[in-house]
């Protein structure tokens, strides 16, 4: 039987499933029985079995070239070689692939099969030793073919074995060491990769169940799919760094060992930079003597009465500040400190030289000066020196909140007596008061933001009225009628509509404040000045109102679909934003100068709802008469531009214009008319008025604008400065030129329930930016 095993030659491993069979089955036979002894019927049969295998694979025939072209040829040629190990047995097999004109030809290269040892060695040993089987085959293939070691490409369907040479961090035992290296002497960890079971080839030699039937085309002769790839497709989709399985529970890995390492340094100080973390001057003193303290404690130096622990704590409060004060100043004038210690002059660079310094008995550099021989206190004769450094704006905190937050001046004041001469104190401490959170509550400006660009319905020529303004102001007591007690007074309001391209007005009376009162003054104005394209008005709540006794909600997408279907749209603006609404709050001012002339010659100031309703008449024609531009001195232009032109068709300066006395043509004439002071009026309308509005006024600079987060205080007219609300800013809403000119302000109510509002960038003072509360 052992001449039957040997007589099979087979160098390259084309039947090594069969004779890696034959082995184990020799083993078997041989484990545990004598040579004279016959063999049992199983083992007989087993026996018989496997030669006529191979008998039966006696008809197979093996190719003299690996694949039908010259490797010469070959426009890329590549070596794959596969690994997997069992219980009974390890195996390597690899094969050369070649493309030419666009196809890829595969042919098995060399197979390898050994006995897995007889000792009891775990799986993932055992693919260990695979792989190293396996990098000796490629070692063979790569002298024989010429192709370069780093050019192969391993595989392996042991995950465990990918992480043992992927590893960089950990440390293995010897058996799986010496491997790991063996493998990584002649191959790179990134030429492995992962293939599955049912996939790699050489799982057909380590189960030990091949036949000769069908062998041709076996997985073990033809290679997997995956090398059938395109023409230029990587075999591998990039390396991929595999981990470690199970690292702590693995026992082929050494326990993770930490060492430390310990460093000394002689004591020099305390550093100051721990000083930063310190936002007020107290706490760091507090610190620096309760450490003090603790270390006195431990060394048992702290005894007596509690009067006299007092009165040492305020010598160590003294003692402290003296302490912090020259740990900074050693750090930041050493080189000016060196020299005064040594006797020498200071650097002409220096930055302190024209103060004249000196040390003092207790080590502290004060300023020298002039005042020397004066009868001063040592705290205003020679003052501390502070640096640029974190303790100074302490230092400005404290004495800027002991002098109650007022301005530079007192607190400069209140450091200087106090002793300290801080370098660039004038510019530090305007910083610090610019920061003071509580000094923009008291103090600080409201927000502003540059003008917007005007609107596009206050640009464009049209019929008058097609894009309107409006408001309500009063109101009036007026004498309804008499009685027997005298007379009843009742209020009356009026509602104001201004054309936004033409300036004129329209103004209507109104019995009450309410939604159904404006809803008829509104048909009123329609009735008789037309249909609106575009109402724009402030968010009262008889406006929003009105609307919503029509059935409509103005900040839903129904009511726009609403108003686009009726040709008309209603803006509103940000509530609190009079501003936003100049054009019409203007002349509700200018109608209010008016009527309080007029009501002066009222005899007995008896106001009736006529007469008023007469007065607003005037005074909307006196409005609409105004001059838009400057009156001309020019002979060509002797009047005025003004609204009344358009809205009457009347006017003297049109002197000139003659109608034809024909009836036929009086139509055609009266139409002329109408045409030719329409096109007088829009033509210096865009050559003298819009030009008038081309400039900024006021608000001509870019602002910083508000970010969510900030910190704000919300500006409220009926209540004094300090109980105005503080809110956080949730929202910022974008104008259309990138420009945020309001937001959304989420504050806290009295009743405790928080609540946001929708306000203007000018009824807002900013507190804490966004970007200083990180």
């Amino acid at each position: 039987m052992l001449s039957a095993l040997n007589s099979v030659f087979d160098p390259i491993g084309f039947l090594a499933p069969f004779t890696i069979q034959g082995r184990i089955l020799w083993r078997e036979l041989t484990a545990g029985s004598g040579w004279d002894e016959p063999l049992s019927e199983s083992h007989v049969q087993k026996w018989d079995g496997w030669m006529t295998t191979m008998n039966e694979l006696n008809s197979f025939g093996i190719g003299r070239m690996f694949v039908p072209l010259s490797v010469s040829t070959a426009e890329d040629v590549e070596l794959h070689i596969f690994a997997d190990a069992s219980t009974a047995a390890i195996s390597a097999v690899g094969y050369v692939r070649m493309e030419a004109c666009g196809t890829a030809h595969i042919g098995f290269a060399m197979g390898k099969a050994k006995l897995a040892p007889s000792q009891s060695h775990t799986v993932p040993r055992l693919e260990l030793c695979a792989a190293v089987l396996v990098v000796d085959v490629g070692a063979t293939l790569s002298e024989a073919l010429g192709i370069p070691l780093d050019s192969l490409h391993y595989y392996s369907d042991s995950k465990v074995v990918l992480g043992y040479l992927s590893n960089t961090t950990r440390r293995f035992y010897t058996y799986v060491a010496n491997r790991v290296q063996k493998v990584l002497q002649t191959s790179r960890a990134d030429q492995w990769s992962y293939i599955p079971t049912h996939d790699n080839p050489a799982d057909q030699a380590t189960r030990c169940s091949m036949t000769a039937k069908n062998f041709d085309m076996s997985l073990w002769i033809k290679g997997p799919q995956r090398l059938q790839r395109v023409q230029g497709e990587n075999p591998k989709d990039g390396y991929l760094c595999f981990p470690l399985i199970d690292p702590e529970g693995d026992a082929e890995i050494r326990s993770d060992v930490k060492s430390f390492k310990l460093s000394m340094k002689p004591y020099q100080g305390f550093g100051t930079a721990r000083f930063e973390r310190f936002s007020r001057w107290e706490n760091l003193v507090r610190a620096i003597m309760f450490l003090k303290n603790f270390a006195r404690r431990l060394a048992g130096s702290v005894k007596g009465s509690d009067s006299h622990r007092q009165i040492k704590d305020t010598d160590l409060h003294i003692c402290t500040e003296k302490q912090i004060i020259k740990q900074v100043q050693q750090e930041v004038f050493c080189k000016e400190i060196d020299c005064l210690l040594k006797g020498k002059a200071l650097c002409k660079d220096s930055s302190i030289q024209s103060l004249s310094p000196f040390i003092d008995e207790d080590c502290v550099l004060r300023v020298g000066g002039r005042l020397n021989n004066s009868d001063l206190d040592i705290l205003q004769r020679n003052p501390v020196l502070i640096p640029k450094h974190h303790i100074a704006v302490l230092l400005i905190r404290h004495y800027h909140e002991k002098v109650l937050h007022q301005g530079r001046h007192l607190t400069e004041g209140a450091i200087r007596s106090a002793g300290y001469w801080i370098i660039g104190m004038k510019r530090l401490v305007s910083s610090v008061i610019h920061k003071c959170v509580k000094c923009r509550r008291l103090r600080g400006t409201l927000g502003c933001q540059k003008m917007s660009e005007l609107p596009i319905d206050r640009l464009t020529p049209g019929p008058p009225f097609t894009s309107v303004g409006m408001d309500c102001f009063g109101p009036w007591q007026v004498t309804t009628r008499r009685t027997r007690g005298g007379q009843a007074d009742s209020k009356r309001w009026a509602v104001l509509f201004t054309c936004l391209t033409t300036r004129a007005v329209h103004i209507e009376v109104i019995e009450q404040m309410s939604s159904s009162a404006f809803i008829n003054a509104l048909r009123r104005f329609t009735a008789i000045r037309g249909k609106v394209k575009i109402y724009r008005s402030d968010r009262g709540s008889n406006f929003i109102g009105s609307v919503e006794d029509l059935g409509i909600n103005v900040e839903s997408d129904g009511v726009k679909q609403y108003l686009s279907s009726d040709g008309s749209t209603w803006k509103f603006n940000a509530p609190h934003s009079s501003h936003m609404g100049g054009v019409w709050e203007r002349m509700i001012g200018v109608t209010r100068r008016i009527l309080d002339s007029l009501l002066m010659n009222i005899p007995g100031g008896g106001l009736t709802h006529e007469v008023l309703t007469i007065f607003l008449a005037e005074a909307s024609a006196v409005i609409n008469s105004r001059p838009l531009t400057p009156v001309s001195s020019d002979l060509d232009n002797p009047y005025p531009l003004s609204p009344s032109v358009l809205l009457t068709q009347k006017s003297d300066s049109i002197v000139d214009i003659v109608i034809p006395t024909d009836v036929k043509n009086m139509y055609r004439a009266q139409w002329k008319r109408v045409q030719i002071l329409a096109e007088i009026f829009w033509r210096r309308w865009k050559s003298e008025f819009l030009q008038t509005l081309q400039c900024r006024r006021k608000w001509t600079s870019d602002e910083r604008s508000l970010h969510s987060d900030d910190v704000v205080l919300l500006r409220d007219k009926e209540v004094a400065r300090n109980y105005w609300l503080l809110g956080v800013v949730t929202r910022t809403i974008t104008s259309e030129d990138g420009k945020i000119r309001k937001a959304e302000v989420r504050v806290i109510t009295q009743s405790g329930k928080p609540t946001t509002y929708t306000r203007p960038v000018n009824e807002m003072v900013v507190l804490i930016p966004f970007e200083d509360s990180k």
